[in-house]
């Protein structure tokens, strides 16, 4: 069984917010990231590959009352790292989200390596 000295930390990067949840799907994220923080692999329909932004990225899938949200997260050795949340309202990514992604977890990598 899990500790939860064995959870992986989880970060959200720079201006990422969490979005306006209903309980029910707050439930659900948190469930969600909780299961990635002890190291568990996420398939459809609870998360999807995102190999547009990188590797180790995918995309955390919650419908809250008729309204689709994503999560983008990459998992690391050390952490789980939320890059983006954002509505779905497409069936497509927007690509600033895709951009703003790639953006935030380059930034990340570039300050982790200097802080070491």
């Amino acid at each position: 069984m899990a500790h939860a000295t064995d959870r992986q930390a989880l970060l959200w990067l720079q201006e990422v917010k969490t979005p306006p949840f209903s309980a029910a799907a707050r439930l659900e994220a948190g469930g969600l990231l909780r299961r990635l923080q002890r190291g568990e692999k996420l398939r459809m329909p609870h998360s999807r590959p995102m190999p547009a932004i990188g590797a180790r990225c995918h995309e955390l899938r919650v419908v809250d009352a008729g309204k689709t949200w994503r999560l983008v997260y990459r998992t690391d050795a050390d952490a789980v790292i939320i890059a983006a949340v954002f509505q779905k309202t497409t069936p497509q990514t927007p690509p600033h989200v895709l951009a703003e992604s790639r953006r935030r977890l380059r930034h990340y990598d570039t300050t982790a390596d200097t802080e070491d």
